[in-house]
């Protein structure tokens, strides 16, 4: 299955990331003892090999710079220390300014090789050591090379023996973008067991690989569930109703979302379309047409009303079809004027076309329709079967054999217009 992005935050989502900041200046290393992050670790701690001052001296200048985002100043002073200086200790700390400066400046990509060569070293004590390793992996996911972020998530927690619920976190985010969603929802599932705050961007991961996994009910009840939480929340109340329309729980998303509607909550435009839609959606499995579209336009109206659903072609032809579904051609009529005004094809003179004939105002019909298909449409031959129709009733049999004539050459129509065609005895 095709991942499609369901929640706001997970399309948007940046992943933190900043560089380990110990040892920030060579010559301090000595001085700060924090605590051991890694104290469960096999790796041997290497000697550091950085006994010049004057190298020393130019490393702190050249992190001043990384730290200050001066680029050009870093890459002068920490280049030539990576390509020649006999402490492999002061390379890799120059390689980590280099790649820190280079992300800063936003290209992710180019900062994972010089992050790599300054792990690979293999001179960094240990906690700088796998802190960075961390940060690769981070990298790694924001470039969206997923596969390599696991891998250098697993060698981070073999290595350093440590576990935390943030490396859970981002290990469900990276199944999650491979389309392992059962992986997705242990590791997330892992993650909620080592915090008392588990991030809101795991709690999305879970519920959409819930929802992919054909776990819907799981999903549904989750999202509802975070929503609740905080009913006022723009993010919660999309992510609810999203992933309820996803699984055809229509109902349920038009709950939340008239909650939303009430609370002040439902702002997003988005988001009153897909209340309108939910109503409609509603009506047509079941429910009742003529409510459901009073609803739905009721839900339209007042958008438009406090500004939240913008004027659009699109949005008026839903609105309008809403109508024609609640068998109500006037407001019909006046929604599809409206789009058709801000339309830049004529499906929605097409449409207004099809109502007139449906209200058998043929001459009002036949305006349309001719309008609607110099415009262009994506179904002309379906628009020239209606006007045939509306010649017909007319009483322009020439008009009306032209209008079928054209229908027979598109082959979505053709058979019916030829059969057509052929009744009317139509060159023969």
């Amino acid at each position: 299955m095709k991942h499609t992005p369901l929640f706001t935050m997970l399309a948007g989502a940046a992943l933190a990331f900043t560089f380990a900041a110990a040892p920030v200046h060579a010559d301090k290393a000595s001085k700060d003892k924090p605590a051991v992050q890694y104290p469960n670790t096999a790796r041997v701690a290497p000697k550091l090999d950085l006994t010049s001052e004057k190298e020393q001296k130019a490393l702190n200048e050249g992190l001043d710079a990384v730290n200050a985002g001066d680029k050009a100043k870093a890459e002068q002073i920490l280049q030539p220390i990576v390509d020649g200086s006999k402490s492999k200790y002061a390379q890799a700390i120059a390689l980590q300014g280099l790649a820190n400066v280079t992300y800063n400046a936003g290209d992710v990509k180019a900062a994972i090789p010089l992050l790599k060569r300054s792990i690979d070293n293999g001179v960094m004590p240990n906690d700088t050591y796998f802190q960075l390793m961390y940060e690769l992996a981070q990298l790694y996911a924001a470039d969206q090379q997923y596969q390599a972020s696991l891998d250098t998530i697993a060698k981070w927690r073999t290595e350093g023996k440590k576990e935390t619920a943030d490396s859970y976190g981002l290990e469900g985010m990276d199944y999650y973008r491979l389309e392992k969603y059962p992986e997705a929802i242990a590791a997330i599932q892992k993650a909620k067991t080592l915090t008392d705050k588990p991030q809101d961007s795991w709690n999305q991961v879970l519920m959409a690989s819930y929802a992919e996994s054909g776990k819907g009910a799981d999903a549904s009840k989750m999202a509802v569930d975070e929503y609740q939480k905080n009913p006022t929340d723009s993010g919660m109340l999309h992510n609810a109703s999203a992933i309820l329309l996803q699984q055809q729980d229509y109902a349920g998303a038009i709950k939340v979302l008239e909650q939303g509607r009430a609370n002040g909550a439902l702002k997003d435009e988005g988001d009153w379309i897909n209340l309108v839609k939910a109503y409609l959606l509603q009506a047509q499995n079941g429910g009742d047409p003529k409510s459901g579209s009073a609803k739905a336009l009721g839900a339209f109206d007042d958008g438009v009303a406090k500004g939240a659903i913008k004027p659009s072609a699109a949005n008026y032809k839903l609105a309008g079809d809403a109508s024609v579904i609640g068998e109500n051609d006037t407001r019909a009529i006046g929604y599809y004027q409206k789009g058709a005004a801000l339309a830049s094809d004529g499906e929605l003179d097409v449409a207004l076309g099809r109502v007139y004939f449906q209200d058998q105002k043929f001459t009002d019909a036949r305006k349309y329709l001719k309008q609607g298909i110099a415009k262009g449409v994506q179904h002309k031959g379906q628009a020239y079967m209606v006007l045939a129709e509306t010649e017909r009733q007319l009483k322009d049999k020439p008009a009306a054999v032209t209008a079928m004539m054209e229908a027979a050459k598109d082959p979505e129509t053709a058979s019916k217009a030829k059969d057509w065609l052929s009744k009317a005895h139509v060159g023969k």
